[in-house]
């Protein structure tokens, strides 16, 4: 658990600004005693502050437990989500917030007790519209800790900001579980409902193009519990690549040089590979390719599992591979789908 230390406010606690933390969840019983739990234990004054968990119709006991809660805890409210993705539950959580600064906290993640604090604290002393912090991937078996490492690094991720940057303060382009002036959220309008993923990218984009501003600081501090499995992290990185593109539909400008290496990577692979079984010029480039990325695998394995632990490294030479095909291909399958539903004027689904 984290330990925090208490913000020193130069002014009346009855100034403070109302809080409304949302929480938009679904079947998170695994681990919502925990993202909750934190929630609850906030230094925060308990009467500024609001929790709505936003629940996307949960079957596994997900909502008996909020509810269980609310008998000791009154700010706690349960809310409806009918439509089960993240967007919908955004925007009803804000729609039903009394707060002047608003806190999404998602159902896989644990804050530290002094969260709402920092965010308030940063919100009302420096001139920002949004605030987060680096957040810390941890796993709970073997397996899910080599993901967490492979989450964690520049060469899994990029250079994605809240994931490798710790120990300075800067202005980002995005964060996790941010914290926003309930005037910048009026500002902008509703989170964008069709994005099952990348909602967060394309919202803080919205603020930054309006002239916002977003600061990463890193006493803001919250844990993030990785996938547990290769199958999930696959699911879970195919839908980043695929809802991207929409992203990138909406904001061309907001795409940046490494969200387009892993699509370029996988069209390279299948446009040497396939040709290959037929002309030898292109086994040699098919060949050229993914030996270039095991070499690189093989680096970024190796310097993770000597910074972290030798038994990572044949964890690592699989969970990069599947980080970066998943992302690839579900790039390539959303520039497919949108190309054809243009042509036939079919808007995109909301991937409900």
């Amino acid at each position: 658990m984290y330990q925090g230390r208490p913000v020193a406010y130069t002014y009346d606690m009855d100034d403070l600004p109302m809080v409304s933390v949302i929480m938009p969840v679904r079947d998170e019983s695994a681990y919502i005693e925990r993202s909750l739990g934190a929630v609850l234990r906030q230094d925060y004054p308990a009467e500024r502050t609001e929790i709505l968990v936003v629940d996307g119709m949960s079957t596994d006991g997900t909502r008996e437990f909020i509810r269980a809660r609310q008998i000791v805890y009154p700010r706690l409210r349960l809310l409806d989500n009918p439509r089960r993705i993240v967007p919908p539950g955004l925007n009803i959580g804000i729609a039903q917030a009394r707060g002047d600064i608003i806190v999404r906290v998602d159902g896989h993640c644990e804050i530290a007790p002094d969260y709402i604090s920092r965010c308030v604290e940063h919100l009302l002393a420096d001139d920002v519209e949004a605030v987060g912090g680096p957040i810390e991937t941890v796993g709970e078996t073997e397996e899910a800790r080599a993901i967490a490492l492979a989450m964690s690094s520049w060469f899994g991720v990029g250079g994605s900001a809240f994931r490798t940057v710790k120990d300075r303060p800067a202005l980002v382009e995005t964060v996790a579980f941010p914290a926003y002036l309930r005037q910048t959220l009026e500002r902008l309008g509703p989170f964008d409902e069709q994005l099952v993923r990348n909602q967060d990218d394309e919202y803080n984009y919205r603020l930054l193009k309006s002239g916002g501003r977003i600061l990463l600081s890193p006493d803001i501090r919250s844990r993030y519990y990785s996938r547990s499995g290769l199958r999930s992290l696959w699911r879970q990185y195919y839908q980043y690549g695929y809802w991207k593109v929409r992203v990138m539909q909406k904001h061309p400008r907001q795409m940046r040089w490494r969200q387009f290496v892993p699509p370029v990577f996988v069209a390279g692979l299948l446009g040497s590979t396939i040709p290959g079984l037929f002309f030898r010029p292109f086994r040699w480039l098919a060949a050229a390719i993914i030996g270039l990325y095991l070499v690189a695998d093989m680096f970024a394995s190796l310097s993770l599992g000597r910074e972290h632990g030798h038994r990572y490294i044949p964890r690592l030479l699989i969970i990069h591979p599947v980080l970066h095909l998943s992302y690839g291909l579900g790039f390539l399958a959303g520039l497919l789908n949108y190309a054809s539903l243009r042509q036939s004027g079919t808007r995109p689904d909301n991937g409900s």
